[in-house]
């Protein structure tokens, strides 16, 4: 079965630290059902400078959130819905709200 959500969906967190906050997705691995969102689940690298080009300190950067803690936001509904697939009049299966019934594409 394939992932519900791909890059570039604007999501809605709905479980854990990040509860509320809302991002795009910059990256999904489906293998480990895992997806990093933009501006979600902040943690801290320490790093070592290497040579004269990288500088060392603490980067800021977003860490994986598991799929399942995520819904995808329809700004038609508002807030978070479900997604289901259905086939168009053209024969192409596409996204739908389950909220709205509408079809959802990439958002910008």
């Amino acid at each position: 079965m394939g992932l519900k959500i791909r890059k570039g969906d604007t999501v809605v967190v709905i479980a854990g630290d990040d509860k509320g906050k809302t991002g795009r997705v910059l990256s999904v691995d489906a293998e480990k059902n895992r997806v990093i969102v933009e501006k979600v689940n902040f943690v801290k690298r320490h790093t070592k400078a290497r040579g004269q080009g990288q500088q060392g300190g603490i980067l800021e950067k977003e860490a994986p959130v598991h799929i399942s803690n995520v819904m995808l936001f329809d700004p038609k509904a508002g807030k978070g819905v479900r997604v289901g697939t259905r086939v168009a009049k053209d024969g192409k299966r596409e996204r739908v709200s389950r909220a709205t019934g509408e079809p959802v594409g990439k958002q910008d």
